[in-house]
């Protein structure tokens, strides 16, 4: 099966009461598990790459695994950029081969956003390829996206019909209370998703397709694991699983996680060589945290996104 666009899937997932899942991808390792996982439980999926993944495995390294999981999955899949920063590194995927990339124009202000948005969308979907734009910031840390508490904002509900009309974008990420990092909370604090502006946002533009961003749950099991292990995640707090499935059952179409598939894969490196200090062979290790990788995107699958069955 060759890769597609999120068009299909997204309908169908607003339509269906459920989300699709994006993962973050690095190496071989990861897009195994997530995509054995997808492919038992019948799952559409996307595979995301972002800046820091293609300076770290290079973009050509990144789509050829991508080809591959294709060709051992017959579910399926779109490859997507996340949070490109500016036009060139949407062109350069969208050039090279991805079907989806996003332009995070939230740094800029709502003109410029706007401006650099469209420019993007005019080019992609020129060429077959579907845009994720973004409105509000997410504070928290990923890769190259750092956001204080200070600088982050919810998105603005009066601002969406204008931005997606004069964009023209296809999806749109916003902020609700989601955020980057596996410390998205300090202690104490309880985690709030701010549904009335999701449900506001809904009532703005109907059936369009949302995104959440910065969504992993930071599973308290692996954190204990890495602690147990020689790891310092004290403090590393996520967002409830049932918060993001009351999500994926409304507008939201698209939900991304990355931190909680780091943590599974430091986990069982983790693990692994603290309790056998005299392995050396990668393989030895880079199985069990693939192998953790494949039990979390069943779990989020089934669980959380309820997008098994429905490739």
């Amino acid at each position: 099966m060759a890769l597609v666009t999120t068009t299909e899937m997204f309908e169908k997932a607003y339509t269906g009461g459920y989300a699709i899942g994006a993962f973050n991808v690095n190496n071989m390792e990861i897009v195994q598990g997530i995509t054995e996982a997808a492919g038992e439980l019948r799952s559409p999926l996307i595979l995301q790459v972002s800046a820091g993944a293609r300076k770290y495995a290079n973009h050509t390294y990144l789509t050829k695994l991508v080809e591959a999981a294709l060709i051992e999955n017959d579910i399926p899949i779109a490859l997507h950029l996340d949070h490109g920063d500016d036009f060139e590194i949407c062109k350069a995927c969208i050039d090279g081969g991805f079907t989806s990339v996003m332009i995070d124009g939230s740094n800029h202000s709502f003109k410029e956003n706007i401006e650099i948005t469209r420019r993007v969308v005019d080019y992609a979907h020129e060429r077959g390829v579907v845009v994720e734009g973004e409105l509000g910031k997410l504070a928290g840390v990923e890769d190259d996206v750092n956001v204080s508490a200070e600088d982050a904002s919810y998105t603005h509900p009066d601002e969406v019909e204008e931005f997606v009309s004069r964009t023209n974008v296809d999806s749109l990420a916003i902020a609700i209370g989601t955020s980057h990092g596996a410390y998205k909370f300090k202690p104490g604090h309880n985690p709030v998703l701010r549904f009335d502006i999701l449900d506001e946002i809904t009532k703005r533009i109907p059936e369009f397709p949302i995104v959440l961003h910065g969504a992993s749950s930071v599973s308290q099991e692996y954190v204990k694991i890495i602690q147990e292990n020689g790891g310092n995640l004290s403090d590393a707090i996520g967002i409830p699983e049932e918060m993001l499935r009351r999500a994926a059952k409304s507008a939201v179409c698209k939900i991304n996680i990355d931190t909680d598939l780091r943590l599974a894969m430091t986990a069982g490196i983790r693990q692994v060589l603290f309790k056998n200090p005299a392995i050396f062979d990668p393989r030895e290790y880079l199985k069990v945290g693939r192998s953790n990788i494949k039990d979390v995107v069943a779990h989020k699958i089934v669980n959380v996104l309820g997008s098994d069955g429905k490739a």
